[in-house]
């Protein structure tokens, strides 16, 4: 399995740059980049510089993240996320990212859950439309969170599944899982090769429906079942390639963020290695 970092980890105490530079250093496969540091990078650098950089060393990039808030909009709000998800595509082309991550709508606007699959199904069958062109991959990642519009594994497995189409596929992040009570059972169950990729972390012990990105922690320093969740996707014959840490904990990002990034690849590996083959 290769690994890779997503950016969100030192979100404010490192630029893109650096840590790009750093995961290079420090042998991971690949890179998540958080689109909301995008700007503060081509601020000094351009596009590419960016290709060039991938072009020339091991690490690669994996996914731009994430295009908020796509599904049970206003028209208007509609067609400037399509413009969004269509300049995405193009530099996700451009440098080398397989993958977009997508997430659904936060409100506390109470939607029918018909109307929440619908609009999620018929905004995903025209990213597919859109990402075929491009031969990138959509995943769909849904939110742990009691106002979040998509927030469990069964609800997202089920609009992946009536898309029925190769390039539209989940994110499978372990805060998420746990944030909203999905369970090992609700992952036997699902589709296991909707699973696009995996976005690996621990959570401090509070309540379900309380937790947030901000309780987020180091893989093994907090409750989720993290290997039950690895038994069971290699039980199932996984056959995912690509498993990414996130953490958004303000702790880290007082830490160095070289440390931030050791820590985290030596966590997650210490995880990952009894249940898939990891390079150190």
């Amino acid at each position: 399995m290769k690994i890779g970092y997503n950016v969100a980890t030192t979100k404010e105490n490192a630029t893109l740059q650096e840590e790009m530079e750093l995961c290079e250093k420090h042998g991971y496969d690949f890179i998540e980049i958080q689109m909301d540091k995008l700007p503060e990078y081509l601020k000094s650098h351009s596009l590419e510089e960016m290709k060039d950089f991938f072009d020339k060393h091991h690490i690669k990039p994996l996914s731009l993240n994430a295009l908020q808030f796509f599904n049970n909009r206003t028209p208007k709000d509609y067609k400037l996320v399509l413009e969004t998800f269509e300049e995405w595509l193009s530099i996700a082309d451009y440098i080398g990212a397989q993958y977009i991550v997508v997430v659904p709508l936060v409100t506390n606007q109470k939607i029918l859950n018909k109307e929440i699959h619908e609009s999620c199904v018929h905004v995903l069958k025209e990213f597919s439309n859109k990402a075929t062109q491009y031969n990138i991959n959509v995943a769909l990642e849904f939110l742990g969170a009691p106002n979040a519009t998509v927030n469990t594994l069964k609800q997202a497995d089920a609009i992946v599944e009536e898309v029925n189409e190769k390039n539209i596929g989940l994110v499978l992040d372990f805060f998420h899982f746990h944030a909203m009570g999905s369970n090992i059972t609700d992952l036997k169950k699902s589709t296991i090769n909707n699973l696009f990729l995996l976005h690996i972390n621990d959570v401090d012990d509070y309540p379900i429906g309380v937790l947030t990105d901000e309780d987020r922690c180091f893989p093994g320093y907090g409750v989720i079942d993290i290997e039950g969740i690895l038994s069971t996707l290699k039980e199932a014959d996984f056959k995912g390639e690509f498993i990414s840490i996130e953490l958004f904990r303000p702790e880290y990002y007082k830490m160095k963020a070289e440390d931030v990034i050791v820590k985290s690849k030596n966590t997650m590996v210490d995880k990952i290695r009894p249940f898939f083959p990891v390079k150190a």
